[in-house]
């Protein structure tokens, strides 16, 4: 199942030298609920179904470990720019330790949301749906949550 073109955020976008500035955790920080949002949508589009299932897909979906399982995956397919994007997210260091993922587990799904919060806050709306759709690709073929 692909993600339909039209799930994406309420739209927002920053002068590309503001979402520069920002550091990766701030990215993350919106990343992480962008994400959230596209994983939601996905789930619910063409399927009806309890909430508690739902639920459970979506954390599972989120889920720090199974984040970090996708970006190595994801690397062959994203530019130079989003590369260097993922790794100054990997490489920062938030105020605390994750309960249910290792810290490796923890800076490579940082690094994912890090990504997605760039892209939203730069209004490269159609490349956050193409790299959301790989996302998808992946966990659709097994090498993903």
């Amino acid at each position: 199942m692909r993600p339909k073109e039209e799930l994406l955020p309420i739209p927002t976008s920053l002068p590309p030298e503001q979402v520069e500035e920002l550091s990766p955790l701030v990215l993350a920080y919106v990343g992480d609920a962008v994400y959230e949002l596209l994983v939601r949508s996905y789930l619910v589009q063409g399927r009806a179904t309890r909430v508690d299932v739902l639920h459970r897909e979506a954390v599972e979906f989120v889920a720090a470990v199974n984040q970090a399982r996708l970006v190595p995956r994801l690397e062959g397919r994203l530019t130079s720019e989003e590369k260097e994007v993922l790794r100054r997210g990997r490489n920062a260091r938030p105020g605390h330790l994750p309960r249910h993922a290792t810290p490796l587990e923890y800076r490579y799904s940082t690094a994912l949301e890090t990504l997605f919060g760039y892209l939203y806050l730069k209004g490269d709306w159609p490349r956050l749906r193409q790299v959301f759709a790989a996302v998808c690709e992946l966990v659709e073929g097994g090498q993903g949550p």
